[in-house]
């Protein structure tokens, strides 16, 4: 099978793409990391864009500006964020309508959040892939190696990269709730609509581990695994989910199960700083 996947250089995208070609698929990478040309925000690539979704069967679109929840945080009050996002929508789901590409987009359980710029551009991206007849999945703080600047990290590189130096400092009181997920689970459950096991072009498909946990778990886990260190509690709340815990869908698992545990994923991370 020949995929384009746009966001091929993130968290979740670099990961897929060696996955999938291990496992025999043809892999086209798209990402303004690659080039300028392969930005998905600017019009003037729109052909080469067209051309490239012309020469594949599948298109999974990863692309998005994202990143945890401090990044999030200061989203709400930046239009380029807003901007950015908008218009890598607007070129990739046009070139999706003009190639008729079978397409998979990767939306969030945050996308019923409208209270968030998030959230609400998820929810577009959504609104937008029901009008192309598109598939929908919902990442559930899905957790890997991260290769972009401080300011977008997630929290569980944030808690190890903090561990490291000998105490974890907490930006909330760590209630918070939370479902986490590898990346090579993310992976395998994204291969499996590659591989047109999926059924239901209706269903949302939750990709997740279906655990909760609190962000104080996170905490406490990494400092089981890296030693006598410092656990330094915040004052701040749930400011970016505002303690919204949303049911993730079953369905996905007549398909995929996730197979790490948080303390098996996070043991991988941290091997990996």
């Amino acid at each position: 099978m020949k995929i384009l996947v746009l966001g091929s250089e993130g968290q979740i995208g670099k990961p897929l793409c060696k996955h999938l070609i291990a496992q025999g698929h043809s892999v086209t990478r798209w990402d303004k990391v690659i080039s300028d040309e392969q930005d998905l925000s600017n019009s003037d690539n729109y052909e080469e864009l067209c051309f490239k979704m012309s020469e594949v069967d599948k298109v999974i679109f990863l692309a998005f500006e994202v990143g945890g929840s401090k990044f999030l945080a200061r989203a709400d009050k930046d239009f380029g964020y807003i901007d950015e996002n908008v218009m890598l929508m607007a070129n990739s789901f046009a070139a999706l309508a003009e190639t008729g590409k079978p397409f998979l987009f990767a939306s969030s359980q945050m996308a019923n959040m409208h209270h968030t710029n998030y959230g609400f551009l998820k929810d577009l991206g959504e609104r937008y892939t029901k009008s192309l007849g598109g598939w929908i999945c919902r990442f559930w703080n899905v957790f890997g190696v991260e290769e972009c600047e401080e300011e977008k990290t997630h929290v569980i590189t944030d808690f190890i990269l903090n561990a490291k130096e000998g105490s974890i400092d907490m930006r909330t009181t760590g209630e918070e709730m939370r479902q986490f997920l590898h990346t090579d689970d993310c992976s395998k459950a994204l291969e499996s609509w590659v591989n047109d096991e999926w059924d239901d072009i209706n269903q949302y498909y939750d990709i997740t581990s279906f655990k909760w946990v609190s962000i104080r778990d996170i905490a406490d886990t990494i400092k089981d695994l890296v030693g006598p260190i410092q656990i330094n509690l915040g004052k701040a709340t749930d400011e970016v989910q505002k303690g919204i815990k949303n049911p993730p869908s079953e369905y996905i698992r007549n398909f995929w199960e996730p197979s790490l545990s948080l303390r098996e994923g996070i043991q991988k991370v941290m091997e990996s700083i």
